[in-house]
C-alpha cells in the first residue's frame, strides 16, 4: 500500500517524539492514502511555520504483514465511537487503550467545523456523526509506535510547489 504525507521538510525516517499531542488520533506520525490530501496538509505545514518549502513524502506499508503484530485500532467511518476518540484525543483526554497504529477518517476542514458545534454544545454526538455521514472523508493512518513505523519504508519525495 502507498500511503503519503505532507510537511515543509522530507522525512526519510520519522521520529515519534517531534509529533504534536492534541492531534485527531494523538501523538503520532499522521499519513494518508490520498495524495491530494497530503499536498493539502504540505501546503498548511509550510503556513503554519512560515516556511514556503513544501514536502510530499511516499511511503510503501505492507499493511497485511503488520495486521499480524500490531494493536491496530480501525474506524470504518465517522461514528459515535471514532468521534468521542477524536475528541478526547484533541484535548488531550485519551486514558483508554494504546495502539500501534490507528486508522480512520481525517478530520478535515468540513469536519473541524462539525466539532467545533459539537463542543460548543449546539449537535449532540448522534447529530454530529449524522453530519458527518454526508462528507467525503480520507482515511489517516497514524503511527503511534516505534514498532508499527517498521513497517513504513520511504520510497520518494516531491515538492509540489512553492507557497506564495
Amino acid at each position: 500500500m502507498t500511503l503519503f504525507h505532507g510537511s515543509s521538510v522530507v522525512v526519510e525516517k520519522p521520529i515519534l517524539d517531534y509529533s504534536r499531542k492534541s492531534l485527531d488520533f494523538g501523538p503520532g506520525f499522521y499519513t494518508t492514502e490520498n495524495r491530494e490530501q497530503a499536498i493539502d496538509f504540505a501546503r498548511k505545514v509550510a503556513l503554519r511555520y512560515e516556511q514556503g518549502a513544501r514536502s510530499v513524502c511516499i511511503y510503501d506499508y505492507d499493511i497485511e504483514a503488520a495486521k499480524n503484530i500490531l494493536e491496530i485500532l480501525i474506524f470504518s467511518g465517522p461514528d459515535r465511537l471514532w468521534l468521542d476518540y477524536v475528541h478526547q484525543n484533541r484535548h488531550g483526554r485519551y486514558k483508554g487503550k494504546s495502539y500501534d497504529l490507528v486508522i480512520g477518517p481525517v478530520a478535515n476542514d468540513d469536519v473541524y467545523a462539525a466539532l467545533i458545534v459539537y463542543e460548543q454544545g449546539i449537535l449532540n454526538a448522534e447529530q454530529t456523526v449524522e453530519a458527518l455521514k454526508v462528507k467525503k472523508l480520507y482515511s489517516q493512518y497514524v503511527f503511534k509506535t516505534d514498532r508499527a513505523l517498521s513497517f513504513l519504508n520511504f520510497v520518494d519525495s516531491f515538492d509540489p510547489g512553492v507557497v506564495s
